[in-house]
């Protein structure tokens, strides 16, 4: 079984690639995130050509913003929208932003998640990401025990996860707050599977759009694919397509891939990198502070 999670970053402004990405990469568990379109705008821009490709999904969206969904080819069941005890925003009585989906997939509980960004440190962004985050472990702590836990996580695990950890100081993302409320993820036996095959290599999943940064491979890895063993035992390749990043109008993200059982196309390492270039020019923006 092969499942992928990627931030498409608008599946409307994607639609050109994303279809095409299916046809190649046939995965059959996608995890999306930030689709950016309403239930009813999803199903009249997709729902024809997946039940076609043999797909069902279950989609969470909001006009503009955020939006998560699973497009299964191996069964669709016990689909929850959200994240039982999270709270709203900006307050906890607004309803749940759509940021959550799981579903039963292939024998597998496989939860698509856009993680809030948080946006600067001790904002009410960043308190609400880490209550968000503390609602979902309880979640995944009830069960059951084979699961995944993926997408784009906004949180880079470590130092390595990022290009130059100077350029990220005083940012969100990389706090010591955010990395032990992932940690605390984790700790419920969720294994990084791209981090456990890949240990010292340099692996990105995110590079912004602007200077280059792709191409510099200044990243950082924060789309995560998080399987508790009985599905982290079955793993036989863990990679990041960047070539879905490459070329004319790419999200800023790039699929991760985790391939159980077998490995169609080889277990692929990441790409080696230009040099890196350390630290950040006067003035540059990191994607979080958007």
């Amino acid at each position: 079984m092969r499942i992928a999670t990627w931030n498409v970053n608008s599946v409307k402004q994607r639609l050109p690639r994303f279809l095409p990405w299916i046809d190649e990469r046939r995965p059959d568990v996608l995890c999306v995130q930030e689709t950016k379109l309403t239930d009813a705008a999803f199903a009249k821009l997709l729902e024809a050509e997946l039940t076609a490709r043999g797909y069902e999904y279950a989609h969470m969206g909001q006009a503009q913003w955020n939006g998560v969904a699973i497009i299964s080819r191996v069964g669709l069941d016990d689909v929850v929208y959200g994240v039982e005890g999270a709270p709203g925003f900006p307050d906890a009585a607004s309803d749940q932003e759509a940021r959550a989906v799981a579903a039963t997939c292939g024998g597998v509980r496989v939860h698509s998640l856009y993680v809030p960004n948080g946006r600067e440190p001790d904002s009410d962004h960043y308190r609400y990401k880490l209550v968000w985050l503390a609602a979902l472990r309880a979640v995944v702590a009830a069960g059951p025990e084979a699961a995944v836990v993926c997408g784009d996580m906004n949180i880079a695990p470590a130092d390595a996860d990022v290009f130059d950890p100077k350029a990220y100081v005083g940012q969100t993302h990389v706090t010591p707050p955010e990395r032990q409320a992932l940690a605390d993820l984790q700790a419920l036996g969720l294994r990084d599977v791209v981090r456990d095959r890949w240990p010292t290599e340099r692996v990105f999943s995110y590079w912004d759009y602007r200077a280059g940064m792709f191409h510099k491979d200044l990243g950082m890895r924060i789309d995560l694919v998080l399987a508790s063993a009985p599905v982290s035992d079955r793993v036989r390749a863990a990679w990041i397509d960047r070539h879905a990043r490459k070329g004319t109008g790419p999200s800023d993200h790039a699929p991760v891939m985790v391939d159980l059982d077998e490995a169609p196309d080889g277990d692929i390492g990441p790409v080696v990198p230009p040099p890196s270039v350390t630290g950040a020019k006067r003035g540059f923006i990191l994607p979080q502070a958007r």
